[in-house]
């Protein structure tokens, strides 16, 4: 007896229930892109080496072009058409407008959507590859460049963005954390380099 090779999913994309018949071997992202017109999660290399693609799944980070649409049903997935509010921008999105963490644009839904999980992994304590003190009692540690670059070493930029990346992250971290400092030296720093 042959197995099917497709199923009948309901996807939980941005809050709203999507039901569509998809094979088996679809990714979520060709299902995001080509079957429910969210054409905000980008394609890039297709091998989960770029972050291109990257959106949430229940709040964490996932390279959609590696995960499976069926594997996903049942969860919260959120693009980049899911983080604003209405028409009002959420802070890491205003951040890499104000601070031009971008230039072609091309990878940065990716980069918004990887920036949110790391603000919240960072809120959460979790370390990373740079982090000095991975004692539990230590805390989270200090959001510095190296941090976020670390944290989004995943996200590439072919134009060379990084820079202002980091600085649109810093400032986006500082609000959500209702840091005053972050937030003010993430302003001084990229003042500086727009004047210089």
């Amino acid at each position: 007896m042959a197995l099917p090779t497709s199923s009948a999913i309901t996807l939980n994309i941005n809050g709203e229930k999507h039901s569509l018949p998809v094979d088996h071997r679809t990714t979520l992202l060709d299902a995001l892109r080509e079957r429910l017109d969210l054409t905000g999660t980008k394609k890039g290399c297709d091998q989960g080496q770029c972050g291109a693609c990257t959106v949430l799944i229940d709040g964490r980070r996932a390279v959609s072009c590696l995960q499976l649409a069926v594997a996903a049903e049942g969860r919260e997935v959120t693009t980049i058409e899911g983080v604003a509010d209405g028409e009002t921008l959420h802070p890491v999105q205003q951040a890499f407008l104000d601070l031009d963490g971008y230039q072609c644009g091309y990878c940065t839904p990716g980069q918004i959507c990887s920036a949110l999980g790391v603000i919240e992994e960072h809120a959460a304590g979790w370390p990373s590859a740079v982090t000095d003190d991975v004692r539990p009692e230590a805390g989270p540690p200090q959001l510095t460049p190296d941090e976020i670059s670390e944290r989004m070493s995943g996200n590439l930029c072919r134009c060379g963005a990084y820079v202002s990346i980091v600085q649109a992250v810093a400032r986006a971290a500082g609000i959500a954390a209702g840091d005053a400092q972050t937030t003010a030296d993430a302003q001084t720093t990229a003042d500086a380099e727009a004047a210089a």
